[in-house]
């Protein structure tokens, strides 16, 4: 089985909130190697939001903003990486765009044999394009790479009906279908994602980062969340 799974940068930061913190990183990379020793085959797609928050801000143009956003993701990949070789993991880091010496250009040939080579692969880099979010690369890259699914690993633990934090009454979806992200708004990914997911069927699993095994438990399908269905994959 191959996994996609993407991570927010606000997460990894931990409590500070900002940067990293290594504690969490590590038992992501624990977890994830757990799931390679089982034979999973595993791409990650990690925001940038430890780092950079330009689209706040109006003295930036917009696609010089995007361009920081994706360089804060390669950071994030490259230091995230470490932290997994460190855990005695093989990993690449590939972007869509030439870094120097720093990452691979991405390829679905090449992804496709790093994963025959039981590597973790990242990708860093978004789309490489302004305009488009991480939601949309993460997307864009499991359907490339025929991932069997999309965990996306939040600070908050599945889709609710209305935010959770201001509205007493919110109520968790356990399942929803693709349908229903679109038609309600809901947020799961931005609307380009969820379009993707819809026109080519990508099932999502939606949990928080911060419980304990979440990412394992989410692999299996044993967790505390969201499915996010998308029908037949004929």
């Amino acid at each position: 089985m191959r996994i996609m799974l993407k991570l927010s940068g606000e997460a990894l930061a931990g409590p500070n909130k900002t940067g990293f913190d290594e504690d969490t990183v590590r038992r992501v990379a624990l977890q994830v190697k757990k799931l390679t020793d089982e034979g999973m085959e595993v791409g990650i797609v990690i925001g940038g939001g430890n780092f950079w928050r330009g689209r706040t801000s109006e003295s930036i143009d917009r696609v010089k903003a995007d361009q920081i956003g994706m360089l804060a993701t390669v950071m994030n990949c490259i230091y995230v990486s470490e932290i997994f070789r460190a855990e005695n993991m093989r990993t690449s880091v590939l972007t869509p765009f030439e870094v120097g010496s720093f990452t691979k250009l991405f390829s679905k040939d090449r992804a496709n044999k790093y994963f025959a080579h039981h590597m973790v692969v990242f990708f860093a880099g978004g789309t490489g394009h302004p305009y488009f979010s991480t939601d949309t690369g993460v997307m864009l890259r499991a359907i490339e790479v025929e991932a069997d699914m999309l965990l996306l690993a939040k600070s908050i633990d599945g889709v609710y009906n209305a935010d959770p934090a201001t509205d007493k009454n919110a109520r968790r979806y356990d399942t929803l279908s693709i349908e229903d992200v679109i038609a309600k708004n809901l947020q799961v990914v931005d609307m380009t994602a969820s379009i993707l997911a819809r026109d080519n069927r990508m099932p999502m699993r939606v949990f928080a980062l911060q419980e304990e095994n979440s990412i394992i438990k989410a692999a299996s399908g044993n967790f505390n969340g969201t499915t996010v269905t998308v029908g037949s994959r004929g």
